[in-house]
């Protein structure tokens, strides 16, 4: 799925376009016992907890696409009977009327969903027909292609409200204010099927985490036996180690920077693309090449590629570096410098010692003090 795609199913989480037929709830407590169970055709709850759950639901499907936003393919084995995809399927097809698949459903999460504190499992059955598209790229309100029936669950944490002092308007007091549980935005969460440029894909599904480092690996592997991906920050290191262990003793400044410089373009022509950019094997070859890299050191770049990730492991460029600012480190110094601002950093070396050489400009500042850069004029014999 796309930004496109996402933005489309989000529009759905709204009082004007609500496709949600059904909504099923279970609270987990710590020491996962199901404190609470719920289920409800959606249009009959109070327009107040619409509002809410909206907003839940609209968060499950918000972040990076490749980064907090996830899309995952069902293995072969997996969509064989008995394979999580045909439970899926199953529980999709259901409408959430089945009272044993949910149920099911909710023990799988359970079992598999790493917290050690309360949480609010939600599980919504939506039905949307998809408007067909007439050639100028409008919607045809009266002219449908699919129906797309979905489901979404999100997982969300429950905290206790921080104690305090509040203000009671019927007694015009201030009292101490009672602890509520809170239903806090969702930890983590997926949407299946897919929508792949508007048509439902049940091949693949999208997953959501809230903090891209932890993806919740069981609830990948065994409830939804997709594979999991590396996390963006486990990307990042592997990028970086993949260039170190490429350019060996060649890995000098400029071809580093070069590197950065010529993967930051590649980002920026592909910025309105409605998917993010991705490197194979191949591109970061190319890329690698583009930079400078010797051939003699490409020679070897499939052997350290398969030894640092895996042959077909790709990368979704916006991790691999921070297209805001370059940040170059040693032991005592950090210095940023914008992407497009590179040329005011040069490697020099001077008697024998290497040197980071920065260009200075007419304003500087040392701890907010605007300090006076020397100029020729100012050097007397």
């Amino acid at each position: 799925m796309n930004k496109k795609d996402i933005s489309e199913i989000k529009k759905l989480f709204t009082p004007t376009h609500c496709a949600i037929t059904r909504i099923c709830g279970c609270y987990v407590d710590a020491e996962k016992n199901q404190r609470m169970k719920m289920k409800d055709a959606f249009l009959s709850l109070p327009e107040e907890e619409m509002f809410k759950y909206f907003n839940i639901f609209r968060k499950t499907l918000s972040g990076s696409i490749g980064k907090n936003i996830i899309n995952m393919e069902f293995p072969l084995d997996q969509e064989m009977e008995g394979g999580t995809q045909e439970f899926l399927l199953k529980l999709r097809d259901s409408e959430l009327k089945s009272d044993e698949l949910v149920e099911e459903f909710y023990q799988k999460v359970m079992d598999t969903y790493i917290y050690g504190e309360n949480y609010y499992i939600i599980l919504i059955h939506g039905a949307y027909d998809i408007p067909g598209r007439a050639s100028d790229n409008l919607d045809m309100d009266d002219a449908s292609d699919y129906v797309y029936n979905f489901i979404l669950c999100s997982i969300c944490p429950v905290k206790l409200s921080k104690p305090g002092l509040c203000y009671n308007s019927k007694t015009n007091h201030m009292e101490n204010r009672i602890q509520d549980w809170l239903v806090d935005t969702p930890d983590i969460g997926f949407l299946f099927p897919a929508l792949d440029d508007r048509t439902p894909d049940i091949h693949n599904l999208l997953y959501h985490a809230k903090n891209p480092e932890v993806l919740q690996s069981d609830i990948i592997d065994q409830l939804l036996g997709c594979q999991t991906p590396l996390s963006a920050k486990t990307q990042k290191e592997t990028f970086q180690t993949l260039i170190e262990e490429t350019l060996d003793n060649t890995c000098d400044f400029e071809t580093v920077m070069n590197i950065h410089e010529n993967l930051g373009t590649l980002i920026d022509e592909r910025k309105d693309d409605p998917e993010p950019l991705t490197l194979d094997k191949q591109e970061v070859k190319k890329l690698f090449a583009d930079s400078g890299v010797e051939n003699e050191k490409l020679d070897e770049f499939d052997i350290h590629y398969e030894e640092v990730a895996e042959e077909d492991a790709s990368f979704v460029a916006s991790n691999l570096t921070n297209a805001k600012n370059y940040e170059i480190k040693t032991p005592d110094v950090i210095i940023k410098v914008a992407p497009d601002k590179t040329q005011l950093i040069e490697s020099r070396m001077i008697d024998g010692v290497p040197y980071i050489m920065i260009e200075a400009s007419d304003q500087i500042e040392i701890n907010g003090i605007m300090v006076r850069t020397p100029r020729d004029n100012d050097i007397q014999d």
